[in-house]
């Protein structure tokens, strides 16, 4: 399995862009898998369900399957939040994996940046990143760099970049 993440800050178009990565990497052949770092707190369940009630009852992990698709999700209580390798390795091989946020993580990422959030930029502070998709021309770099509209491009990229994970 191969390795890039997209990081930016909340609002760039992160999600945005690889929604549009996935079905063009998808048309060259590659199988592609996401992982998604969330800030806040978010639930993948709702209340009603048999399996909320399991989980608020006191579960640790509760499996939800059926004939289009299981889930595994693991309530923490209370233990840190596992490290980006071990969520890794709980994955189903592909040929890419993408990884949307764990903007403080060491692998290569290409930054996601939008000049309506008046954000910094995080190129200059992070070795990682190995190249820019914006909807602005970056302040002077050597990094490549592609507008967020062209996929087709941040695709090559993806592809030219992507480390292969270490098993």
């Amino acid at each position: 399995m191969r390795l890039i993440g997209l990081a930016g800050w909340s609002g760039s178009g992160k999600t945005t862009l690889l929604s549009r990565l996935i079905p063009e990497l998808g048309a060259r052949g590659v199988a592609v898998s996401t992982v998604k770092h969330a800030h806040h707190h978010f639930d993948v369940d709702r209340p009603g369900k048999d399996s909320f009630a399991h989980r608020e009852a006191g579960a640790r992990q509760v499996l939800v399957s059926s004939a289009r698709r299981w889930a595994l999700m693991t309530e923490l209580r209370g233990a840190a939040e596992p490290p980006l390798t071990e969520l890794l390795a709980r994955l189903d091989p592909v040929d890419l994996v993408i990884v949307e946020g764990f903007k403080r993580d060491p692998h290569p990422k290409i930054e996601v940046f939008r000049t309506a959030n008046a954000k910094p930029w995080l190129h200059p502070e992070d070795a990682a990143i190995i190249g820019i998709a914006a909807d602005v021309t970056p302040p002077a770099t050597t990094l490549p760099h592609l507008h967020l509209d062209d996929v087709a491009g941040i695709a090559d990229l993806v592809l030219a970049r992507a480390v292969t994970l270490r098993g």
